[in-house]
């Protein structure tokens, strides 16, 4: 079966595709002259040598006479230091033009994906991102700074070499001249299938990593499900997979060596019988024969060179499309050019010109449905949140609950309607100004690497120590850091896989209570914690959300029980609200989520409800 990556790796080279690359390419267009400039007098120092050789030959061994030796040596010793020094300059230059391309390049990638929605990355594995940004820059990067080196030493190598045989010896040079072709071909053929092969080297590797970070993942689900057996023979394969192709790229590789080193035998051969022949009679010098049979020998490492470069540019086009793919993907939610000459962007915000969020929401007349669905989830849909007003919006796993939260954050915007806070569209004033202004607690929070200090901090940067522990005691967080020896310096792990669910969800809170915003966002924020900490969290809510307008996503029917407003979803519309006392009176949907919740806590020995 072919994937799309097979279909753009086995498409024909087209320059075209680098195009997209001009503008990376551009602030080290010098540097690359420089190398190329570089490796030109390099070659012209490769094809200077044997003519030096054929000199020496002629003029100083065959003759017997050493006069002016000296100053000949001294030209071969400076010839061979020019070498020496343009290696090392080009390897130096080369080596900045890679670091600095690929840089430039995953700085791009890392900055546009800041401003991408957040439909993206619903959309996009992580796994494919990743990629993006770190090997195919890293590919093309490599290709840039050494492929062009490599492909100018061996154009010119080649030209001004056959150039030189052919003004040595027109015969021999015209014959080798023939050959070339021929070994090209070959070199060709060979190169094209190592390097298909050592993809699906690679592709196969990254399928064995995903293949074996689930199995470590996942290995309790395994052992529950007995399903050892399965994961190893789905091991197997793609281990087998590998291996084949491992054996048949090393193989070829194997078996070109001693190909050219034949072809290569027979070409110095014939031209050692032709050229001796010549010799003696007489109308060829014997330092041009040793020229003639040193440029049949070296001429071949430049022919591979030619062979690899085509073969990994072709490759590289696919590393290529994929990032300009990444650069050129458009989000789905932007600011308008006025909105971002007045408020700023991401990366530089004008918060001078940012105006005060009292919290006043309302739905005028908003229908919505997903980008990539037909569905009409809300349709024309009305609704005044005033500043301070606690919506609780409930429903079953699945009807759609987090429909309303994301187009109040503006991760969506209404297909058509208007939400407006504080009596303006949205859409008039900057995603940044909103979402710093909103404090999202998620179910399943997710904590950056380093100590419970630096995330709590990341609510507000400037944050001192007295007030990051205030945030913590006020979402009872602080009974976590009693428990910890070093208290707000310990370390979350990756993930913040040191930490419960219900540890994070109180780190998290208490981040987004730093922050002090005037719009809160609870996702199930209570889902993993405790009885008796939910009740703790559940008073800190209480005196954190006073003044706040703020949206409470929940399950548990007995949190939201003092909200101002109840939403219920049901198959993605809503179909009640009001408030809980309200609701239970209309003996509808509500109703009957709040019967089976009591019923479900009766069993389980809970109490509170009323």
């Amino acid at each position: 079966m072919q994937t799309r990556d097979d279909e753009i790796y086995n498409r024909p080279f087209n320059l075209g595709i680098w195009a997209a690359m001009g503008p990376f390419f551009r602030p080290y267009r010098k540097m690359v002259a420089r190398s190329l400039l570089l490796m030109l007098v390099s070659s012209l120092v490769d094809v200077f040598i044997p003519l030096y050789q054929k000199y020496f030959i002629d003029t100083f061994i065959f003759p017997r006479g050493t006069d002016g030796a000296a100053a000949a040596a001294a030209v071969g010793v400076a010839a061979v230091t020019l070498s020496f020094v343009c290696v090392i300059l080009f390897t130096r230059t080369a080596i900045r033009v890679e670091m600095g391309f690929s840089r430039d390049l995953k700085k791009a990638c890392f900055d546009h994906l800041q401003t991408l929605s957040i439909s993206y990355y619903n959309a996009t594995p992580v796994g494919y991102i990743i990629a993006r940004v770190l090997s195919d820059t890293d590919k093309i990067g490599l290709l840039i700074a050494w492929g062009l080196v490599d492909l100018m030493w061996g154009l010119s190598y080649v030209v001004f070499a056959v150039t030189a045989m052919l003004l040595l010896d027109f015969r021999l040079g015209l014959w080798l001249a023939v050959m070339m072709p021929v070994m090209a071909v070959i070199t060709t053929w060979f190169q094209n299938r190592i390097l298909l092969h050592n993809r699906r080297v690679r592709r196969t590797n990254s399928l064995i990593t995903g293949s074996f970070n689930e199995g470590i993942l996942g290995a309790r689900t395994s052992k529950t499900l007995v399903i050892e057996d399965v994961n190893a023979a789905e091991f197997s394969g793609l281990t087998g997979e590998m291996y084949r192709h491992s054996i048949r790229a090393a193989t070829l590789s194997a078996v070109y060596t001693p190909v050219m080193m034949i072809f290569g035998s027979v070409a110095v051969a014939m031209m050692l019988v032709q050229g001796s022949s010549y010799v003696m009679e007489g109308v060829m010098a014997f330092g041009t024969l040793s020229a003639m049979i040193s440029y049949a020998i070296n001429i071949f490492e430049p022919i591979q060179h030619l062979s690899r470069f085509f073969s990994e540019a072709t490759a590289t086009q696919a590393n290529i499309e994929r990032v300009d793919a990444l650069l050129k993907h458009e989000p789905d939610i932007t600011d308008s050019p006025e909105v971002t000459e007045k408020y700023g962007d991401s990366f530089d915000p004008k918060r001078e010109n940012w105006e005060p969020l009292h919290g006043d929401i309302r739905f005028d007349d908003v229908t919505f449905k997903y980008p990539d669905g037909d569905e009409v989830v809300l349709s024309h849909f009305t609704l005044d949140v005033p500043a301070g007003t606690c919506v609780a919006i409930v429903g079953e796993t699945g009807a759609g609950k987090s429909t309303l939260v994301n187009l109040v954050c503006r991760f969506f915007e209404p297909t058509s309607g208007r939400i407006l806070i504080d009596g303006r569209d949205y859409r008039e004033r900057s995603q940044l100004w909103l979402h710093s202004n909103i404090g999202y607690v998620l179910q399943s929070p997710h904590l950056f690497s380093g100590t419970i200090r630096d995330n709590i901090r990341y609510g507000r940067l400037d944050a001192t120590d007295e007030e990051i522990m205030e945030a913590a005691r006020l979402v009872s967080a602080d009974s976590i850091l009693a428990k910890l020896p070093l208290g707000l310096d310990s370390d979350v792990g990756e993930g913040g896989d040191h930490l419960s669910t219900g540890e994070k969800q109180l780190i998290s809170f208490a981040r987004a209570v730093l922050a002090d915003p005037r719009i809160f966002v609870l996702d199930e924020a209570t889902s993993s914690i405790d009885t008796e900490t939910e009740r703790l969290i559940q008073t800190a809510i209480s005196k954190v959300l006073v003044g706040r307008t703020s949206f409470l996503i929940a399950h548990r029917l007995s949190t939201i029980r003092t909200a101002d407003l109840i939403l219920v979803v049901k198959d993605g519309k809503i179909v009640e609200q009001g408030a809980h006392r309200e609701l239970l009176r209309k003996k509808g949907v509500y109703t009957q989520l709040w019967a089976m919740q009591y019923e479900e806590d009766i069993v389980r020995g809970k109490k509170g409800w009323s």
